[in-house]
């Protein structure tokens, strides 16, 4: 059961408050809807990943067949493949800009079906491409153009994954169920390191250079095939139905946007700097290390993969207890730890990876993959709770994509230029730290939202004084 409550706010005005959903009062068919909901989120937010995992990983190889123009081309080939990784996250936010809105005004799932279905495609496409052997330029230009879909469609998949799985969670385990997002995030990249690797050692460098680089693109297919017959299914949440039926805000996708931009224009800007941290170390971490561990420090290709696959697998199972421990003692402190971890040790993890030791490998990337996991198990919980529901798409899908367009799909490419330019093999650290340096100083302007109701269409966490009135205990509040 849930209730209104209801307390006089500082006018003495009676105002109700939304209800808190706690997971022992949901029915047997409510926690199935959810249950269901957090699995047709997690396995589309997979399959996005899934697709940025093996282009990181066969980059050494795309590289050397989509944009090797001429035999003494050094770093440029794979600076290129890079930059066109970084193409599809320049596209993000226009697929933000669009979606988003999109999303507050007809409904969460019927975007999540689309997405899905385009994501699939442009990535399945890949596979068949012709090489810069075969077609000349036309194949990196093929390329782009599909990276460019990729992008547009990417930039509503992973916001309204987050929005429709936080919206459909119980209140007081948020935490918990958000961190199967990032499960599926981190499932998607660890598919892609085992089924890469595994292949590259099956069929050796000759073989992937020969065709075989093509078999992960076209396992795509089969996989959004499964994940659009999960979504199909999917219904909106009360929180969202409820909500948009008592407001003018989203009549329109035009007029969401305007009241995101007119009335939460510092949320947008908490979003946007916290965001810059999560990608700076999602990137670098995850996509661009096997390309720095084998191309620009010259270990094994297959060796260095390992060490990410390690390393991911790991995380998977810290995840979990991760997200539940958010729901306990609050996002914030989860938060302030992590990126403090970041600033002041990515400097010394990335001295432990150049170490030519596969144990000290480890352990330098397994202190980043600490605090990046510390900070993924709540980000799916944490930033749709800055908005309200009748702009909770539209803020998280802006604001996460334009940070994203500027620095995580970028950061691989910026820090192949950096190194090559500098010599200076540490960059990544530095890099890193200064993420974590910006990551600090927004989540310190973040409401606490363990616990909070997204209900009502007002901010998470911004009735607290209220509720902490009517004898609520809240989650990190101190009055």
């Amino acid at each position: 059961m849930t209730t209104e409550h209801s307390t006089p706010n500082s006018s003495g005005e009676t105002v109700d408050l939304p209800p808190i959903t706690k997971e022992i009062d949901l029915t047997p068919l409510q926690k199935k809807t959810a249950r269901k909901s957090v699995a047709g989120s997690a396995i589309g937010n997979a399959i996005e990943w899934f697709d940025y995992g093996i282009y990181g990983y066969l980059v050494v190889y795309i590289s050397q067949l989509f944009f090797t123009f001429n035999e003494d081309a050094g770093a440029l080939p794979r600076i290129l493949a890079f930059a066109t990784f970084a193409v599809s996250f320049l596209v993000r936010p226009l697929g933000g800009f669009v979606l988003g809105p999109l999303g507050d005004r007809i409904g969460r799932q019927k975007v999540l079906v689309f997405t899905i279905i385009m994501i699939s495609l442009s990535t399945a496409a890949i596979a068949a491409l012709p090489t810069f052997d075969q077609v000349g330029y036309l194949a990196p230009l093929l390329l782009v153009l599909l990276r460019m879909i990729q992008g547009f469609s990417a930039g509503g998949e992973y916001a309204g994954a987050a929005v429709f799985m936080s919206e459909h969670a119980p209140d007081n385990r948020r935490g918990f169920y958000g961190c199967f997002l990032e499960f599926g995030t981190l499932a998607g990249f660890s598919g892609a390191a085992i089924l890469c690797t595994t292949l590259t050692l099956a069929v050796g460098e000759e073989g992937m250079m020969a065709g075989w680089w093509r078999l992960p693109f076209a396992l795509t297919l089969l996989l959004g095939i499964v994940a659009l017959w999960m979504r199909k299914s999917l219904e909106e949440s009360e929180t969202f139905t409820e909500d948009s039926a008592h407001t003018e805000a989203n009549e329109s996708a035009w007029k969401a946007f305007a009241t995101l931009i007119k009335t939460y224009p510092g949320q947008l800007v908490k979003l946007i700097g916290f965001v810059i941290l999560i990608n700076v170390g999602f990137y670098l971490v995850l996509t661009y290390m096997p390309s720095y561990l084998s191309a620009t420090l010259g270990h094994g290709v297959a060796e260095s993969n390992i060490s990410l696959v390690i390393i991911q697998l790991i995380m998977m199972a810290l995840i979990i207890p991760f997200g539940a421990l958010s729901d306990k003692i609050g996002r914030k402190p989860q938060l302030i730890i992590a990126s403090l971890g970041f600033t002041f040790l990515s400097v010394p993890a990335i001295m432990l990876v150049n170490v030519d030791s596969l144990w000290s490998q480890l352990a330098g990337i397994g202190i980043l993959g600490l605090f990046l996991v510390m900070i993924l198990s709540t980000i799916s919980s944490t930033l749709p709770a800055l908005f309200p529901t009748a702009v909770r798409y539209s803020g998280f899908a802006i604001g996460y994509n334009l940070s994203t367009a500027l620095f995580g799909g970028t950061a691989g490419a910026v820090n192949e230029w950096l190194v090559d330019a500098t010599g200076n093999l540490l960059t990544p650290g530095w890099y890193l730290a200064a993420a974590g340096l910006i990551g600090f100083v927004s989540v310190l302007t973040f409401r606490e939202t363990a616990g909070r109701s997204l209900r009502g269409n007002v901010v998470p966490g911004s009735d607290d004084a209220l509720r902490a009135a009517q004898g609520e205990k809240l989650v990190g509040y101190k009055g």
